[in-house]
């Protein structure tokens, strides 16, 4: 499923990095996807590209030879507020994560990275940013239950589930993988993006609060695989 523009136009994406081998590297994987890519070398070339570009993301290096990722995410952000933002940092230190995710970056990639991990997070952002599914429905069926992307509206045998924005992210993620078992690491990764230094208990918190809301009162549907994670299944 490819994601677009609510134009139905390729999303843009603006590649910054001084490591112009990485830029390529990475500019190369989002042109598979199907996404417009521009890349820059120096801070000042990435404000100048935004400004013309108007991406829809930016992939940005922490190290540049001018200024640093956050000076030009700040400069970017005058423009574009809500510019979605991975940063690619060497330093896989608790601080830089704090003063980026403070500073307004949206997620972290540590290198060395793989481009299938990078592409996947900036998929995740972007659905989270509104980037539209170029699919003809948006909602998700599995058994009795529905799931509507859109609105985000959801059904158990007809009757509405209210779900908050984490229950909904985390059944929209089941649900896209029936009958298929997915670890605490693959939850981990596709709903919160980042990891959560080993705290997989709260994915177990939060299927717990899925339960309450999509079982109660039903044949379950969400299982727990003993030793390798969770399945969402049709009730029998």
């Amino acid at each position: 499923m490819d994601l677009t523009r609510p134009d139905g136009t390729p999303l843009r994406v603006l590649v910054v990095d001084d490591e112009v081998n990485i830029a390529e590297l990475v500019s190369m994987a989002l042109r598979y996807e199907g996404w417009e890519v521009r890349a820059a070398h120096t801070g000042s070339k990435a404000v100048a590209a935004a400004k013309d570009l108007k991406p829809d993301a930016v992939v940005l290096d922490m190290m540049l030879p001018d200024f640093d990722g956050l000076e030009v995410l700040r400069r970017m952000r005058a423009t574009q507020p809500d510019l979605p933002v991975v940063f690619l940092t060497a330093r896989d230190a608790v601080e830089d994560r704090i003063a980026g995710l403070t500073a307004g970056g949206d997620d972290y990639v540590t290198k060395p990275f793989s481009l299938e991990e990078l592409v996947a997070r900036l998929r995740a952002l972007m659905r989270r940013a509104g980037a539209q599914q170029a699919v003809t429905s948006s909602v998700l069926t599995v058994g009795d239950l529905e799931l509507d992307e859109d609105s985000h509206e959801v059904r158990r045998a007809g009757q509405d589930v209210t779900l908050t924005a984490t229950e909904f992210e985390l059944l929209r993620f089941l649900m896209r993988n029936p009958r298929r078992v997915l670890s605490k690491a693959q939850i981990l990764d596709r709903v919160w993006n980042y990891d959560f230094g080993g705290q997989a208990n709260v994915v177990e918190l939060y299927i717990s609060y899925l339960r309450k809301k999509i079982d109660a009162g039903h044949e379950p549907m969400i299982h727990t695989m003993r030793g390798a994670g969770y399945v969402l299944k049709p009730a029998s």
